[in-house]
């Protein structure tokens, strides 16, 4: 673990747009790779594929649904599918074919939504996905993943097409903090320790990594050790780093730019319950959509920034004691 540094943010590309220069690299590698859209690729980035592999791109038009069911049927003929839309409209319009075509049979079907939380802004709360994660998380044999950044994504990409089984990527619209370095290592299921401490651990996913260092800088210039891990996973969620920090630490705050109910809080919270029970606190979205408005003003009003983190940790280190 290197020397803890004061963490500067530094944007770079989307989550989304890492996904489609993925996409394209992978698409290089394997005949096999091939990708359904629902009439987005300019906004989901599949763009890039369509334009050199044309033959391995099928546009589905406004039809989520059936774009899921295609999917599937291309992955029983040996394919590796990537179907892509909106988060809001590939896991709501496309759930029961995500269940009955895709999770029941286990077929190897991978589904990355983009445009993904609150981030989007003024697209508003009909196309502002918060629930699908717990949504993802509830279909059988789902691996489900909410990568930081775009090194994290890329790699988290590509580690999806080789895992065998559905997958579901969530991604997003704004350009986001750089958090690693190229050539950082992601393995499906295995969370990244990005800040050593020992009095009270965040586990954070998504643009909430980068809050949850910055937090951590804070609360160290007081005195206050934050360890800070990027449970990129949500399922399977990396069961030993959280023992450990429920075990170590004594202390855990979940952050994630998703509801509370049913998003990767609950899910931590179930292991620590069953592990090493400890003081916990969650921000995320608290029973209530958002609305349109510019994503950095989003984020603040319903408490997704490192104020909040540092407020969360405030409180259950107060609980600790």
């Amino acid at each position: 673990m290197p020397a803890k540094t004061k963490f500067e943010i530094k944007l770079g590309p989307a989550t989304r747009e890492a996904f489609g220069r993925a996409l394209v690299e992978l698409g290089r590698e394997n005949r096999d790779i091939v990708v359904c859209d629902a009439d987005l690729s300019h906004s989901t980035m599949t763009t890039y594929f369509a334009k050199e592999f044309p033959d391995r791109f099928i546009s589905c038009g406004i039809a989520e649904a059936n774009m899921t069911a295609i999917g599937a049927g291309l992955a029983l003929a040996g394919k590796i599918p990537f179907v892509s839309s909106f988060s809001a409209f590939a896991m709501n319009k496309g759930f029961e074919q995500l269940r009955c075509c895709v999770a029941y049979p286990n077929v190897n079907l991978k589904v990355v939504g983009t445009h993904s939380g609150i981030s989007i802004g003024e697209d508003g709360p009909s196309q502002m996905s918060i629930e699908e994660i717990g949504l993802a998380c509830s279909l059988a044999g789902f691996v489900v993943i909410a990568p930081a950044d775009e090194v994290s994504t890329k790699a988290l990409v590509r580690a999806a097409a080789a895992h065998v089984g559905p997958v579901f990527i969530r991604t997003g619209r704004p350009k986001c903090a750089i958090v690693y370095q190229p050539g950082q290592k992601f393995e499906i299921g295995k969370a990244v320790e990005l800040v050593e401490g020992s009095d009270v651990t965040v586990i954070a996913s998504g643009l909430l990594v980068a809050q949850a260092i910055l937090a951590s800088d804070i609360l160290d210039a007081e005195g206050i050790s934050v360890r800070v891990i990027d449970m990129h996973t949500a399922k399977p969620l990396d069961r030993d780093a959280i023992h450990r920090a429920a075990s170590e630490t004594g202390a855990i705050v979940v952050a994630e730019e998703h509801l509370v109910d049913g998003g990767l809080g609950v899910r931590v919270a179930q292991v620590v319950a069953e592990t090493a029970p400890c003081p916990m606190e969650f921000i995320g979205i608290h029973n209530t959509y958002a609305e349109s408005g510019q994503p950095d003003e989003l984020l603040d009003k319903y408490g997704l920034i490192a104020r909040d983190v540092v407020s969360a940790v405030r409180k259950v280190l107060a609980r600790k004691r």
